[in-house]
Parts: C-alpha cells; sequence; structure tokens
C-alpha cells in the first residue's frame, strides 16, 4: 500500500484534511503524494508541512502515480478532466470527491473507461473524525476499493455503499454536519435564554453533544431505547421532547436531509451549469 503513488488535485480544506490523516496515520509515505493546485501559497505551505511534492501542472504531475484524486470544486471539475484526459493512462485509478457526480460523467469526460471510485467524506475529516462513503463504479476492482477504503479510514469512519445511495449520503453526512451545527447553536441559545453565560452554555452544548452521539456508538443501542432512559414520567426531559415534537423537529430533519439528498441528484444531472 505504502508503495501506492497519489496524486491529490486541490490541495484546499478537503483535499489537504485527507493529506494529513493519510500521512499522520502512515497510509503513504510522503514521497509517494503530489498534490497540484493552481495556489502557489498554498502549494507552499503544503510542501513545508507535509514534505510532499507540489506542482500547478497537473497533467505533468499525474503521470507517474497510480491513483488520482479529483478533489476540486464541481464547476472546476470539467476543465480539469478536459485538461487531464490526454495524459491519464486507462488503468490509473480516479478517486472523486465532487458530490454528485456520478463514476459515468467521469469515465465519460475522461474519454476512456478509467475505474473510478467515488468517496464522499465530510468537514469533519479535518479532526479525523469524518464519516465517509465509497462505491466502485466498473471496471474499479475489489482491489481499488480496499485503497480507497484505507485512504478514507484515515480521517475517520468508512461505510461502502451503492452508487445510487451516495447522493443519500450526501445529504446524511456530508450536509450532516451543518445540521448538526445549527442544533448546538440552539442549544446554546436556550442555555443563554434560560440565564447561562454563553461560555458555560457553549460548553455544556458541546459536551452533551459529543457524549451523546458516543453513547450510541459504543452501546449499539437504538437511539430511542437511550432517549427513554433519560425521560422520566413527568419529568423535565418529557416536556421539553413535547415542545420539539409541537415543531415537528424531527420531521424537519428528516425534510433537511431529503432536500440536500435531491439537490445533490440535481447538481449531478446539470455539472456543466455549476
Amino acid at each position: 500500500m505504502q508503495d501506492q503513488k497519489l496524486a491529490i488535485l486541490g490541495g484546499g480544506n478537503m483535499g489537504g484534511a485527507l493529506l494529513r490523516g493519510i500521512l499522520e496515520k502512515k497510509v503513504l509515505q510522503p514521497k509517494n503524494v503530489i498534490v497540484i493546485d493552481v495556489d502557489t501559497a498554498l502549494l507552499d505551505s503544503i510542501k513545508t508541512e507535509h514534505g510532499v511534492a507540489v506542482s500547478t501542472d497537473a497533467k505533468e504531475a499525474i503521470a507517474d502515480v497510480d491513483a488520482v484524486m479529483l478533489a476540486v470544486k464541481p464547476q472546476v471539475l470539467p476543465q480539469l478532466l478536459g485538461d487531464i484526459k490526454s495524459v491519464l493512462r486507462p488503468e490509473q485509478l480516479v478517486l472523486s470527491i465532487v458530490a454528485g457526480l456520478k463514476g459515468t460523467y467521469i469515465q465519460h469526460a475522461l474519454g476512456q473507461n478509467n475505474p473510478v471510485v467515488r468517496i464522499m467524506p465530510n468537514i469533519a475529516a479535518t479532526v479525523q473524525r469524518s464519516a465517509s462513503a465509497i462505491t466502485a463504479c466498473e471496471p474499479a476492482t475489489a482491489e481499488h476499493l480496499t485503497f480507497a477504503n484505507d485512504l478514507l479510514s484515515a480521517v475517520g469512519a468508512v461505510v461502502e455503499v451503492a452508487e445510487a445511495q451516495m447522493d443519500a449520503v450526501t445529504g446524511l453526512s456530508g450536509s450532516g454536519p451543518a445540521f448538526v451545527y445549527t442544533f448546538i447553536e440552539a442549544l446554546i441559545d436556550g442555555g443563554v435564554r434560560m440565564g447561562l453565560t454563553r461560555p458555560v452554555a457553549r460548553t455544556l452544548a458541546i459536551a452533551t453533544v459529543r457524549g451523546a452521539a458516543e453513547l450510541v456508538e459504543v452501546s449499539g443501542e437504538h437511539p430511542g431505547i437511550l432517549r427513554d432512559r433519560v425521560t422520566t414520567p413527568g419529568g423535565t426531559t418529557i416536556a421539553g421532547l413535547q415542545a420539539l415534537e409541537e415543531g415537528a423537529f424531527r420531521a424537519t430533519v428528516i425534510h433537511g436531509v431529503e432536500a440536500a439528498t435531491e439537490r445533490s441528484a440535481e447538481l449531478g444531472a446539470i455539472p456543466k451549469s455549476r
């Protein structure tokens, strides 16, 4: 695995987070990674911090690598694929973190039947706590999936899904952190509303969300069972839960995931207009 060579096209937030995790967990050696970006100041910083090769020339940089990771904005991808199609070899693996765009779109844009593995990490990759999904697009093999899994495992949890489910992954774990941040903010504001100082409310809200999530993971029990253990008859928690239900809390969250999923599908259908 460490002998595999990887080119990361895009050194921004997500590309940089994946790079950091991959190197810290020693999945790949720095000498076998190259980062390509148009921002020379960013590249200088990446080279200094991580000791990897950097370049502004994608065509030259991908010539000798085994895998190419597409970590650019969706609106940049069509031009990037057009730029590299003449030098990319058919056997080179293409890893894509671009939301919405299917493997067949990438293969068609490249003009050859490259193996493609779509990967969907989320922003928590920056602290190596990502919830990530991977899916293979033919002719990608189990070996290609294993490679992608090893890379993503460096920044958090990984699940394998069918490509048809990737929009739902985007709606849940891709957009989900923003929903959680909104919930944390609301908890803090609720504490302030009830007389706590903002620093105290912030500390309590963050610890509450982190602890509750960890308990779900460690116990393996259904969230509803854990909720019922906190909810005593006639107590404070049931009063709060009633207020949440009156505000359609659960239905609103479900609709949020649904809307984000549908938007991901829409974006995948119109890549050139982004």
